[in-house]
């Protein structure tokens, strides 16, 4: 369950979620690994459309990729050596001391922490590795940047939900009760033209929420607005700075 029952922000559109989101970069899990001191099993927590899964998979003899939401599942990448499971962050199925590494990606905020915490201390192996981590806005130019950032506060800023003030404080605010390590830089870099990047925004579960009660679409101002910074044929470099929690059991 996620935090006050499951809020499921996605499921109505995870077909695009999955074709429009991010990826995350390959050094990440090469550098999770290198943590781990056996690459026997991961648990990939609120898997999505399985984007670290399938990344894991390169490290880990076997991926328990679960999520809560069914339709989420039925998107996600087949890969081998990743088995889907629909299942609550906080109750995982799995055997005691029975994991290696547990991910979670852009997701640890929807849960409620603390049982989640408690679920993979129970699973993990000792010394067992736990990564969770996030990011924020995307940054492009500084004027498309300066854009964004007015169309995230001041249009669709009411429509996130209350969990999204966790993403803002970078996941500081929450309670991670195992010895942290540090992880060096990562950010996530794509290479998108304008259409890609309107098709990310529209990803947002504010977006989303935004279409439904206000009858329009957001994404009409912020396409006009960057329209002089970003032409329709321009591929543009694309980032997101990433933030984490990571430690040992």
């Amino acid at each position: 369950m996620m935090k006050d029952g499951f809020k499921d922000h996605f499921s109505g559109h995870a077909d695009s979620y999955a074709k429009a989101r991010p990826g995350y970069p390959p050094e990440l899990f090469e550098w999770l690994a290198s943590l781990c001191n056996a690459r026997a099993t991961a648990w990939d927590c609120a898997t999505g459309s399985g984007q670290a899964a399938v990344m894991l998979a390169e490290y880990f003899d076997r991926v328990i990729a679960t999520d809560a939401s069914t339709e989420q599942i039925a998107n996600a990448q087949p890969a081998a050596g990743v088995e889907y499971r629909v299942v609550p962050a906080e109750h995982s199925g799995l055997p005691d001391s029975s994991v290696d590494l547990v991910t979670v990606a852009q997701a640890l905020h929807w849960f409620d922490v603390d049982a989640f915490c408690a679920e993979a201390r129970r699973v993990l192996k000792p010394e067992g590795v736990i990564a969770a981590w996030g990011y924020h806005l995307t940054r492009v130019t500084p004027q498309i940047d300066r854009i964004v950032d007015v169309f995230d506060a001041e249009i669709i800023g009411p429509c996130w939900p209350p969990e999204r003030r966790h993403v803002d404080a970078r996941y500081r605010d929450l309670n991670f009760p195992f010895l942290p390590l540090n992880p060096p830089a990562f950010a996530m870099r794509m290479a998108w033209s304008r259409r890609q990047f309107l098709d990310y925004i529209g990803t947002w579960s504010a977006v989303r929420r935004y279409r439904q009660t206000k009858g329009h679409d957001p994404l009409a101002w912020l396409e006009n607005e960057i329209a002089a910074y970003w032409h329709p044929d321009d591929v543009l470099d694309v980032s997101w700075p990433m933030f984490f929690l990571v430690g040992k059991a």
